[in-house]
């Protein structure tokens, strides 16, 4: 092609780029656009993976609209490689061959019917409907073994959806194919309804009741009432239909396949969107399955919600079990119905903290009672949809979401970013768990946001402007605590500052009559103090040898938080000062105050288990691969190993007497015993301090057989933050165990904290708290876990372990927490209001010196020369800051020859990580003492040596400090040079093929 057409090119694509962005599929084509860069296709791609199709496909047609650099002939490349992949109909866009206006709102109508019927679609077989639709030319092989693939990893419903995404791609005619597909593969049922021909009777007096109100309908309804203007779809869709072209480019994007529809609409679907979600079962009669999605509250339930009825920013503080979130979703109905009413679009988000919170709302609350109403929608962490986020806000009602997700966006809007989010898109804002709207957390940089604005509406109000919008705020929890208050009045001034966070016109609770209330019974197990710990004596001993070696004094007893505290302290210290011996020691002597406190909570096998790993892999790290030659080993390591084989007979010795074992551990095995032989169907929940007792506890229930005796199935619940001791639980995991809980295949959870809050099991009938006590929000949040009737709360203890005593004192400022939030509701309006606007602008305030020292601290960024790392271990030197680049402004890596001499690779399959441009699969460690420095990551084919800054000790001017992540470090690191690292690689790799030959 001429450079005439190359330009015209450019024209049709800026014209149609609304269009195309939604018909291109990127990946594919990538591979076949020979004139595009290839740093170029790595910004593509990094969109894709970070922001999805579309905006990856905006990028694209930007990149290829502005830049003047591509051969001639690049637009006919172009337009093969659209044809090549199967998207024939963005190529005809792009030849300027456009369908006719009639055939284009038909094609957009049949997107615009798939999009609607998806959650009845994705019920198909979807490896049959694949075979043939590849065998009609719908799908290209490539698609099918992507369709496939996926099935087979993530199942059928996300292979349909896959196969829907791709299918509404095609050029127009596609849908009497598909429909062709259906038949073929015996979906007579989709096909009737994608025709819009009723199923059975019960349909056919719909649509005729239907037509016979249309009378009375405004044109508004009729229009987007689908059974009323369409009561009757045939094969291929008539351009009369109300579905117009742009309902496609407004509120529909067919790559993300998302529910966005009317009452009337869902109603013809109802059918597979139950059976797809399976949390409404089916029932004969319409009348009681529209009975169940009535919302029902109770007296004190209408009372509470009442302000925010009347669009006020509430607090509902309402005990767990007295449904706080069913409240919530009927306020949320109410607002979609009012802010219709009003001819004003309306749109929730509903904020959680905890990512299996996400789908606990959906399928509980408000996907089960307002799916068949509105489009509902939920996104997290482990979500793909997150990608899309901002397509999601636009195209759902409701979206229920994780606040860190959101906070994301809102920092993008505020970075300028086009894909950013706003406040004012929303009306109304849901904060679950709100009493975590407090300082440093993400539920307060959302509401720091807020208030920033609603400041600044003020300030546009006295110069006669026009506010900008923001949502209505209902806040939800069971417990806002009193923030470690030790008098009533500073209790008091805790309940304003939380609700002045969230801009709270009020905060309403209800104080429970006896027999309404659903408070277990409670009772505390105490154990009595062992009289002997032969086991914990040895481990002391040894503690004591190693004090005396590096001439330590400790201040306090091992074995306690205050020990754990103190060596902390000077294994830092030591690091520093270069200290090697007092170091090492420190950190052995952590361990073995680790092991301390599981003896006192756990088995003795489990703390001797503790150590002997710790010992083994510490040892291990002192071998290297034999021609890289060997670790050094100090006198110091030699000594603390000998120490622990020279004990470690008597400690196997000793954890095999069971009458030396903790007397809490009797204690809880009596409890739990207790609540399975009492209970016709006992479901409970233990509550544990650490991730290791929650595992430890685990195993020793499953092997005890008195256990077995009483039918207890237990499984351990523990959270999903990375952490060196013990693998974390991922998202799926949590949410396997979760629901094999709720249906009774696990009847007893051994949880971390993660448990506390949100989990919604109505049968869980006792709850345990071992040996753990936090604060009063802890204890209540526990407490409500066991939401049967007769449920039991009890506290197992040591006596003498101060636990017991920490418990009262929850419970004293449990009712200090009640008196100051009834003090709080009969304050004077006026003097309540005056609180209000001291504490916001005190935060407005906090928040803006925040940013200042941030920028300040930001130009304050010194160069990478000012510092050098050492190794924190044995202090030789590793690198100068001029050494160290950064990856996705994110991983700190060294790729100099000089570093590659100083470390050894091991493999560490817990580590091994893959994503689309690099990949970990190893460690780093040092060569000289075996201490680990970091991981071997494998960035587009270039091996990068990732560097880890708490294994360092960082000299910055005359002073040597310790830090535990880069963030914290003053320096601006240039980024990586992929391009220059490459060339280098290349040229090497030449050198040494010509000395070969």
């Amino acid at each position: 092609m001429s450079s005439d057409q190359d330009a015209e090119t450019r024209h049709i694509l800026d014209c149609f780029r609304e269009r195309l962005k939604r018909l291109i599929q990127v990946e594919p084509l990538l591979d076949l656009l020979h004139f595009l860069e290839p740093d170029r296709k790595d910004r593509i791609k990094a969109k894709l993976r970070e922001e999805g199709n579309i905006n990856a496909a905006v990028l694209l047609i930007n990149e290829i609209i502005y830049s003047k650099n591509y051969e001639q002939g690049w637009s006919r490349e172009l337009i093969t490689a659209l044809e090549t992949v199967g998207c024939k109909y963005a190529a005809k866009y792009v030849l300027n061959s456009p369908p006719e206006p009639t055939e284009e709102a038909e094609n957009d109508s049949c997107v615009r019917l798939i999009d609607l019927m998806q959650l009845t679609l994705v019920n198909m077989k979807t490896r049959d409907v694949c075979a043939h639709c590849c065998a009609l030319e719908l799908l290209t092989q490539e698609d099918q073994e992507n369709i496939l693939k996926l099935t087979d990893n993530q199942g059928n419903i996300a292979g349909a959806r896959l196969l829907l995404k791709r299918l509404v791609k095609n050029e127009a005619g596609w849908f009497s194919k598909f429909l062709k597909a259906l038949e073929d593969t015996q979906h007579h049922d989709l096909v009737r309804e994608l025709r819009g021909e009723p199923c059975n009777e019960d349909e056919i007096m719909l649509v005729e009741t239907l037509e016979e109100g249309k009378q009375l309908c405004s044109a508004a309804v009729m229009e987007t009432n689908m059974c009323g203007s369409m009561p009757i779809l045939p094969p291929a869709l008539s351009a009369n239909s109300s579905l117009q072209s742009e309902d496609l480019d407004s509120s529909v994007d067919s790559s993300g396949l998302s529910m966005s529809v009317d009452n009337e609409e869902v109603d013809m679907y109802k059918e597979g969107e139950e059976k797809e979600e399976g949390d409404l079962k089916q029932d004969d009669d319409d009348q009681s399955e529209e009975s169940k999605r009535d919302i029902v509250l109770r007296d004190y339930q209408m009372e509470v919600a009442k302000p925010a009825l009347e669009e006020n920013n509430i607090i509902i503080c309402l005990p767990t079990g007295s449904g706080k979130t069913r409240v919530a979703v009927y306020i949320t109905k109410k607002h979609l119905e009012r802010t219709k009413q009003m001819g004003q679009p309306g749109k929730v988000v509903v904020l959680v903290n905890k990512v299996p919170l996400v789908e606990q709302h959906y399928k509980a609350e408000f996907g089960r009672f307002l799916k068949h109403e509105y489009s509902v929608e939920r996104v997290s962490g482990a979500s793909q949809l997150k990608i899309s986020f901002p397509q999601i806000i636009e195209q759902n009602d409701i979206i229920i979401c994780t606040a860190q997700i959101l906070e994301n966006s809102l920092a993008k809007a505020k970075n300028g970013d086009e894909d950013g989010i706003k406040l004012s898109q929303f009306t109304l804002m849901v904060i679950d768990e709100c009493h975590h709207t407090k300082k440093g957390g993400v539920y307060n940089h959302i509401m720091i946001r807020y208030l920033k604005q609603k400041h600044r509406n003020q300030l546009l109000k006295k110069q006669d402007k026009s506010p900008v919008p923001l949502p209505q705020i209902l806040g939800l929890t069971a417990s806002p605590g009193v923030g470690g208050a030790m008098s009533q009045e500073r209790a008091e001034e805790h309940i304003l500052q939380i609700c002045a966070n969230l801009d709270a016109f009020t905060i309403k609770t209800k104080t429970f009559e006896e027999e309404e209330a659903k408070t277990p019974y409670k009772r505390i197990a105490r154990a009595e103090e062992r009289k002997e710990d032969p086991f914990g004596d040895v481990i002391k001993k040894i503690m004591d040898e190693i004090h005396n070696h590096a001439e330590l004094k400790p201040l306090c007893e091992p074995g306690t938080q205050n020990y754990e505290q103190w060596v902390v302290q000077k294994e830092q210290n030591a690091a520093k000062e270069e200290n090697q011996k007092v170091r090492v020691c420190a950190e052995h002597l952590r361990q073995y105050n680790e092991a301390l406190h599981q003896s006192n909570t756990i088995r003795m096998s489990d703390a001797f288990r503790f150590l002997d790993k710790y010992h083994n892999e510490e040892l291990k790290t002192k071998s290297s691969p034999d021609e890289e030659g060997t670790v050094t080993i100090t006198d110091t390591e030699r000594f603390l190993f000998t120490l622990f084989k020279d004990n470690k007979a008597k400690l196997q010795e000793l954890m095999g007497k069971p009458q030396y074992e903790n007397n809490s551990l009797a204690q809880l095995k009596t409890s739990i015993l207790k609540e399975f032989s009492s209970r016709e169907k006992a479901r409970g929940i233990i509550f544990t301090r650490t991730r290791l007792s929650a595992i430890a506890l685990c195993q020793w229930i499953q092997e005890n057989p008195k256990f077995d005796e009483v039918e207890v199935r237990a499984s351990y619940l523990i959270g999903g933050g990375d952490q060196s001791l013990v693998k974390p639980m991922t998202a799926a995991e949590q949410k396997d165990v979760l629901n094999k809980f709720r249906e009774g295949q696990i009847n007893l959870l051994i949880a971390t904290t993660v448990a506390e809050e949100g989990l919604d099991i109505a049968e869980c009938n006792f709850v345990i708290r071992y040996c753990l006590v936090t604060n009063e929000i802890a204890m209540i949040q526990a407490r409500g876990r066991g939401r049967a009737e007769d449920s039991s709360y009890t506290l197992v203890a040591e006596a003498g372990s101060g636990v017991a005593e920490r418990e009262s004192v929850n419970e004293y400022r449990e009712k200090m927490m009640s008196k100051a939030i009834a003090k709080v509701c009969e304050m004077n309006r006026a003097n309540y209001e005056k609180k209000m606007k001291e504490f916001q602008m005190q935060a407005i305030m906090e928040e803006k010196v925040k940013i200042k020292k941030k920028q300040q601290k930001g130009m304050m960024k010194e160069p990478p020369s000012k510092i050098s790392l050492s190794c924190r271990q044995c202090s030789v030197f590793v690198c100068s800051g001029e050494d160290i680049e950064k990856i996705e402004n994110m991983h700190h890596v060294n790729v100099t020859k000089e570093f590659s001499k100083l470390f050894i690779m091991r493999e560490n399959t817990s580590l091994q990580k893959r994503l689309l441009d690099y990949e970990t699969n190893g460690v780093i460690a040092c060569k000289n003492c075996g201490e680990q420095w970091g991981s071997m990551m494998l960035y587009k084919s270039i091996e990068c040596p990732c560097l880890h800054i708490k294994n360092f000790v960082v000299t910055y001017g005359s002073k040597k400090k310790t830090f535990s992540k880069w963030s914290e470090l003053p320096i601006r690191f240039p980024a990586f040079d992929y391009t220059q690292h490459a060339d280098h690689l290349a040229e090497d790799s030449g050198e040494e093929d010509m000395e070969t030959d």
